[in-house]
């Protein structure tokens, strides 16, 4: 099957500088590295992205393809990440597909890290088809809440970033950090495409709040369940009810909020939903 050739440009997480506490001691202090990454495709400059740098060939894949900019995964020859000059180039095999009308049209969108969606993917959401027989019973997903809470992360270490998780049930599959909460999405998109991963029957997670964008990005990916220890906006919660996700929010220790398919989630409780 096919793969682009790839660097692998992962970047320190975490940086260490002294910082005074307040009884005047120096201590030395984890901090978030934060690092901005142009995309290039096909010598075209596409965007620049404010990134940990943790997985940025999965991260500009990712980002390419929750843009509509590139429909398959065969469509990339080659991804190389080059740090000293801030960039990542990609080569394709037929160019990006009707990239000039679909970057002439932007809308603002609330995101941290990349703060505009190409296109019409507002519209392109009505074309999402979400699986409904996929399951997430309340004991798993407490299990996967727990899971999240005890994994060792940068923002235990350093705060000043969002994590997302590609889960199926309590089992973690995939975990990304970055300074952008839509930056861990793509990259979590990214490697899906990579490593063949089908969203169907899984459930993603966020630390992030649940916006318009985080809901299409998450329905692009096919990926049925999203949860969110954070809130979620009007826009996001109208976009989950129409393409029929399922929505949890507010998810923390036993408290969480369903707000949109509850038929797919299952009340540990006797008379289960």
């Amino acid at each position: 099957m096919h793969r682009p050739i790839l660097t692998s440009a992962s970047r320190p997480l975490t940086f260490t500088v002294q910082a005074r506490n307040e009884r005047g001691e120096t201590e030395a202090t984890s901090i978030a590295g934060e690092h901005p990454l142009t995309l290039y495709v096909d010598k075209r400059e596409i965007v620049t992205l404010m990134t940990l740098g943790g997985a940025p060939e999965a991260l500009a894949i990712g980002y390419l393809r929750n843009q509509r900019l590139i429909d398959r995964l065969e469509d990339i020859k080659s991804v190389q990440v080059d740090w000293e000059a801030n960039a990542v180039a990609v080569v394709t095999r037929t160019g990006l597909k009707d990239a000039d009308r679909k970057m002439g049209k932007r809308t603002v969108t609330t995101g941290c890290g990349q703060g505009t969606v190409f296109g019409e993917l507002m519209e392109e959401i009505d074309k999402a088809v979400l699986p409904a027989d996929t399951l997430l019973g309340e004991a798993d997903f407490f299990a996967l809440l727990e899971a999240v809470r005890m994994r060792e992360t940068v923002y235990k270490q350093a705060g000043a970033v969002h994590g997302c998780a590609l889960c199926k049930a309590a089992e973690i599959l995939m975990f990304v950090e970055d300074v952008g909460r839509h930056n861990a999405v793509d990259a979590i998109a990214g490697q899906m495409w990579l490593d063949r991963i089908d969203g169907g029957d899984k459930v993603f997670y966020t630390t992030g709040r649940l916006t318009s964008e985080m809901v299409i990005k998450c329905a692009q990916m096919r990926i049925p369940i999203l949860v969110s220890r954070s809130g979620l906006t009007q826009m996001g919660y109208e976009i989950a009810r129409k393409v029929g996700l399922t929505m949890i929010g507010r998810a923390t220790g036993k408290h969480y909020l369903l707000f949109t398919g509850e038929q797919r989630f299952k009340k540990a409780v006797t008379g289960d939903k």
